[in-house]
């Protein structure tokens, strides 16, 4: 399957640490090398790079870690393809306007029969069963509310909505809308909260950083990730079924969920 990567702070953030050990997953340490993207939120805008090919060797990924963008809020995706062709329009992650802000979305595993009506106002560009579940979703939110609602009344139709596609199959999924962050686990997901006092971090590649001489006390970052980056902190491990809505890099709302993570609603 594919792999996930979020982070969501209080402070404009590089993420380049992270991302680099992420993409050596793309065709060094794993292979998942059918293509990368990766979205940086930038205000009311979005700077998006993809590429369809393997991000440990993309020079479109080499550009990412040299720029180091500072953000709010990143997500970043690296392809296992399982259900349409290796090309760009079928790379993660994928983009929409909703209530007049980008939407933001990635997604790792399989759902089946996942259908959008023509009559839509969202519609599928690529082939990938993960484009046409955020259509759904984005459409089905759009319907629900004519405005733009609370953060508490998005966050609870988004896990209704989404629920219900998860009976299809696996869903894991990433969503940002620039102020906060979404994530669903089905399999795998976990997350780390970086705050005061900050210490080093080891990646799993044996990189180390020490995140005091680039910190202030007032800073909060959490990281979103298939399978933990580094191998010195205490990761939380999601349960199939759970949701967290973080803010700020603070965890607002959790569903915790209470599946095996071996378990899915097929």
């Amino acid at each position: 399957m594919c792999q996930l990567l979020g982070m969501n702070c209080n402070t404009p953030t590089d993420i380049t640490f992270s991302f680099e050990g992420f993409r050596r997953r793309a065709g060094l340490t794993d292979h998942h090398t059918d293509g990368f993207g990766i979205a940086f939120f930038e205000g009311k805008g979005v700077r998006i790079f993809r590429d369809n090919r393997p991000g440990a060797s993309s020079p479109v990924a080499d550009l990412v870690s040299e720029f180091k963008i500072k953000s709010f809020n990143v997500i970043s995706h690296i392809r296992k393809a399982t259900r349409g062709d290796i090309n760009l329009e079928n790379t993660h992650p994928f983009i929409r306007e909703l209530w007049g802000e980008n939407w933001v979305f990635a997604h790792n595993g399989t759902v089946e029969g996942v259908g959008v009506c023509e009559e839509c106002h969202y519609q599928p560009i690529g082939s990938t069963d993960s484009e046409a579940a955020f259509c759904c979703l984005v459409s089905q939110l759009r319907e629900r509310f004519n405005k733009k609602p609370t953060e508490k009344e998005i966050f609870d139709a988004v896990v209704e909505i989404t629920s219900e596609i998860a009976t299809k199959g696996v869903f894991n999924f990433i969503l940002s809308n620039g102020h906060w962050m979404i994530a669903r686990c089905s399999t795998n997901l976990y997350y780390v909260t970086r705050k005061a006092p900050f210490c080093k971090a080891l990646r799993d590649d044996d990189v180390e950083i020490d995140f005091s001489q680039y910190t202030t006390e007032k800073d909060k970052v959490t990281i979103i990730a298939t399978q933990p980056l580094t191998k010195n902190e205490n990761w939380v491990k999601m349960k199939n079924g759970g949701y967290v809505f973080f803010k700020d890099g603070d965890l607002i709302e959790e569903i915790e969920g209470t599946l095996p993570n071996n378990q899915t609603h097929v």
